[in-house]
């Protein structure tokens, strides 16, 4: 019988997310893709460190214990690689005790074109110019920023915060923002306070997450001891009387959030050191440079802002 993946929360994940492949990069760069290759061969049993987007995958992972006969949650490398030099980052996922079984491995190939095919709902990886590719083609997918945050095995909870305009809705108000300041802005969404936003390229992701925990919910009622662990944030640059029509837009799209912060400017790296999300998706790096310092740190290269205005930089294998 075929394995389904519809009815599963589906996200690929490069090994540039999920481990730190900085010393590997660095030889890839320097030295070309040979030499890269006799070192990931000569480091073959040599455990990969944690990356970014570790915490966040293991905790999201987690939640198959909800349904082990049918996982909730599925997790599918996307690399770079080819087979041969992929063969650590698979060991490594085993040494972590990660359950992933299923990868893909393209020879210095871009893989976010699978993501279709695979139901995903999310693509994490360090390469720039993949992640920009993939949503500029419509799809899901961010790029991890910073460093990696403890993973303290202690704490199961799992954390997720996104900012709105341009993550989970569109950023047709961000664009009337850059053209009428902040004055235009309030004006417009004051007008357009009923009118739903159009969603923008998390919002699937949200519903899915969403899912998981109305599964949760479930397990509570079965069992009153059961502690609730997934819990989403909304932080957004949004303040009255703007936030009215986020709230409405979450509303008509049947998705929810635990928790909204509507900071109107106030620095969103300070609401992320106490609030510590395992994961956060902004659409502008300026909201990111402070955030990544300590909170794992997704951009999502979508909208108008993030029109390129260089040629990308060369990446290395993920």
């Amino acid at each position: 019988m075929a394995y389904e993946l519809d009815k599963r929360l589906v996200v690929g994940i490069a090994s540039s997310a999920l481990f730190d492949l900085a010393e590997a990069d660095a030889v890839f760069r320097e030295q070309g893709e040979e030499a890269y290759r006799i070192y990931q061969e000569q480091h073959l049993d040599d455990t990969l460190d944690k990356g970014v987007a570790f915490p966040f995958i293991r905790r999201l992972l987690s939640l198959n214990g909800l349904s082990p006969d049918d996982p909730l949650v599925e997790v599918i490398v996307l690399s770079r690689n080819d087979p041969d030099t992929g063969l650590r980052v698979m060991r490594s996922i085993q040494s972590h005790d990660l359950p992933i079984t299923r990868a893909i491995f393209m020879q210095g190939r871009s893989p976010y074109h699978f993501m279709p095919a695979l139901n995903m709902s999310l693509f994490l990886s360090a390469n720039e110019s993949d992640v920009r590719e993939a949503v500029a083609l419509g799809l899901p997918a961010g790029r991890v920023l910073g460093p990696a945050a403890a993973d303290e095995s202690d704490d199961q909870d799992l954390r997720i915060a996104f900012d709105f305009d341009g993550v989970l809705a569109d950023d047709a108000s961000e664009q009337v923002y850059q053209t009428d300041g902040i004055e235009g802005f309030r004006s417009h969404e004051t007008m357009k306070a009923a009118t739903p936003h159009d969603p923008g390229p998390l919002r699937d992701f949200l519903a899915n997450v969403n899912r998981l925990q109305r599964r949760e919910e479930e397990q509570r009622v079965n069992d009153p001891e059961y502690k609730i662990r997934v819990h989403v944030s909304l932080v957004t640059a949004r303040n009255a009387p703007a936030h009215e029509r986020a709230v409405r837009s979450l509303k008509d799209w049947g998705v929810t959030v635990n928790d909204a912060f509507f900071l109107g400017g106030i620095d969103k790296s300070a609401i992320m050191g106490v609030l510590k999300p395992h994961i956060f998706f902004d659409d502008q790096v300026s909201h990111l440079t402070g955030t990544s310092r300590s909170t794992p740190s997704v951009h999502v290269p979508f909208g108008a802002m993030n029109e390129p205005k260089s040629p990308a930089p060369v990446d290395a294998p993920g």
